[in-house]
């Protein structure tokens, strides 16, 4: 999987989970730097089981999410 379709695929999966629009979920991964980090360490995340892919995100952006 690439970079981009990785990131977006984030994207996606985390407003299907937070029932947000991937507009305003990409806007907010661009502004907590989400965006960044994913790309930055897009060999150690895209390992990731997605249950723990959508913890970790929402731990970093400080939320509660219950994946």
């Amino acid at each position: 999987m690439s970079k981009i379709s990785f990131v977006s695929f984030c994207v996606e999966y985390y407003a299907d989970r937070t029932n947000q629009p991937s507009e305003k979920v990409y806007e907010l991964f661009k502004r907590e730097k989400v965006l960044d980090m994913l790309c930055d360490d897009y060999e150690d995340l895209h390992g990731m089981s997605l249950e723990y892919m959508m913890q970790f995100i929402n731990q970093y952006l400080g939320g509660d999410l219950a994946c």
